[in-house]
């Protein structure tokens, strides 16, 4: 059994304390959070080999909490949800859960699938340090974006968008692996959604189409330009 480090997110403190109980018997390290930005504090602290995040929360809950963790890191994350719907699962699996354990769950069960998310890793996931460069900065913690020293707000999508780009500079991006990139779906939705959205986020940062860091290739998808030196 591969022991890990294991950031345990939850607002009540009978299951979070049997949860640190749970783990810690099976030879894990535990740090505590009570709620999602306490979560994505610990997270860039501690560099967690796992991340068992519990739905409803204050503050974020669950899911908000795991868009941002999926901003700053690829740590894997076993979701703790009181709902047993498929609509549920499938929900936080697209949302890029790793697994998901239904309360009230069984010990053996909940250990058996930190035990398993563990295996895969080959130690803790680098968290992912803000992004600069002459055009703009992107602040993955905060989930801030400045331009030329100007806070620009962008919606969720928007920033997702911005942040699919900027990991891939220079790449040409196709609108189907935008799609996957940004919303996680290229099956439902169509290239217009990300036309729009490209159009949304230009003006938001004030970049004209013709001289954007964002070029369009024709026929194909988007690249992200960084400006030279």
């Amino acid at each position: 059994m591969k022991a890990g480090e294991v950031l345990v997110a939850e607002d009540e403190d009978d299951v979070r304390q049997l949860l640190r109980v749970l783990l810690e018997r099976a030879g894990h390290s535990v740090t505590e959070a009570v709620n999602g930005l306490q979560a994505l504090d610990l997270l860039q602290s501690t560099r967690p080999d796992l991340v068992v995040l519990d739905v409803t929360m204050p503050e974020l809950d669950g899911w908000q909490t795991l868009e941002r963790i999926r901003d700053l890191s690829d740590v894997p994350v076993l979701m703790l949800t009181a709902r047993a719907g498929e609509l549920d699962k499938v929900r936080g699996l697209k949302s890029g859960a790793d697994d998901y354990v239904t309360k009230p769950f069984g010990r053996q069960e909940l250990l058996a699938r930190v035990e398993a998310l563990l295996r895969r890793t080959s130690g803790p996931p680098e968290v992912r340090a803000p992004y600069e460069d002459g055009a703009v900065r992107v602040d993955y913690r905060a989930s801030e974006v400045t331009v030329e020293g100007r806070v620009v707000q962008l919606t969720r999508l928007e920033f997702k968008l911005l942040s699919a780009f900027v990991r891939h500079p220079g790449e040409t991006l196709s609108r189907d692996r935008l799609l996957e990139l940004v919303w996680g779906d290229r099956e439902t939705l169509g290239s217009d959604q990300v036309k729009l959205y490209v159009g949304y986020l230009r003006r938001k940062l004030g970049w004209d189409a013709a001289m954007s860091p964002i070029e369009t290739v024709r026929g194909f998808g988007y690249r992200y330009r960084p400006p030279a030196g």
